[in-house]
């Protein structure tokens, strides 16, 4: 039986853990040779590599710091020489960091590096990927509802580097729109991951304000992920799709 992905290269950024190995096991699923960037954790890339080999597919791990442009680019030109080209780009990586407005204690070099990373580093890779991307290509964003607005305080910030990533995946859709590439923005609310709020103090508040009234799992966001990479998608683009248990409904 033929998978949709066959044939495709894909690259997930921050692809060792969470959400980052759920997207790229999903895309492997369909047939997809899938590169993953790691920061830190080779043992854990190491892991998702031998995963994603186990289905069938070609994989690598790249070591990059989604917060140094230079790093980005690298990766991004080092999985196109190593694979012969690229289909497919899942900006993933992210990092949280939380922040009362009125704290004088603010650590602001965590809150530039958050944007360095969230922002910086997604279109670093959107501006790198573009002309190396196959005409009819994929970009797929991990956002998050924080993006639209969060009843938390302290989340002003990380709120602001999601809502730059929706905004600019509308822009480069139109932008890219010609080539019959596909940009959209994936949404997670709280998903059950080791960044996630699973053994939070606050996890009773959260599931109580989802319409399902529980977390979400990787491997929904992944699943996602896939279908927006795939040719059903094809007309889907600058989009923002909340995966969030009806938390925004």
């Amino acid at each position: 039986m033929s998978k949709p992905l066959a044939g495709k290269v894909a690259l997930v950024t921050g692809g060792s853990r969470g959400i980052g190995a759920a997207s790229a096991l999903a895309l492997a699923e369909q047939g997809a040779d899938v590169a993953i960037s790691y920061v830190a954790s080779a043992s854990k890339a190491a892991a998702v590599v031998e995963q994603l080999q186990a289905l069938g597919v070609k994989a690598a791990a790249f070591q990059a710091d989604q917060a140094d442009s230079d790093q980005v680019a690298s990766l991004v030109n080092n999985v196109v020489a190593h694979f012969g080209k690229l289909d497919i780009l899942v900006n993933n990586a992210g990092v949280f960091q939380g922040a009362i407005l009125s704290d004088p204690n603010t650590d602001v070099e965590a809150i530039e590096h958050m944007f360095a990373v969230n922002v910086k580093g997604v279109a670093t890779a959107v501006r790198t990927a573009t002309p190396l991307l196959q005409d009819g290509g994929r970009i797929i964003s991990i956002g998050s509802v924080a993006a639209d607005g969060s009843p938390f305080a302290g989340l002003a910030d990380y709120s602001a580097s999601k809502a730059a990533v929706a905004s600019y995946t509308r822009a480069w859709a139109r932008e890219l729109g010609q080539r019959g590439i596909t940009v959209n923005n994936v949404q997670p609310g709280p998903i059950d991951t080791d960044m996630g709020p699973g053994d939070s103090p606050m996890l009773e508040v959260f599931t109580q304000a989802i319409a399902l009234k529980r977390l979400g799992k990787a491997e929904e966001v992944g699943a996602t992920v896939a279908f927006l990479a795939s040719p059903a998608a094809g007309f889907i683009t600058g989009a923002t799709i909340n995966v969030d248990g009806g938390l925004s409904a």
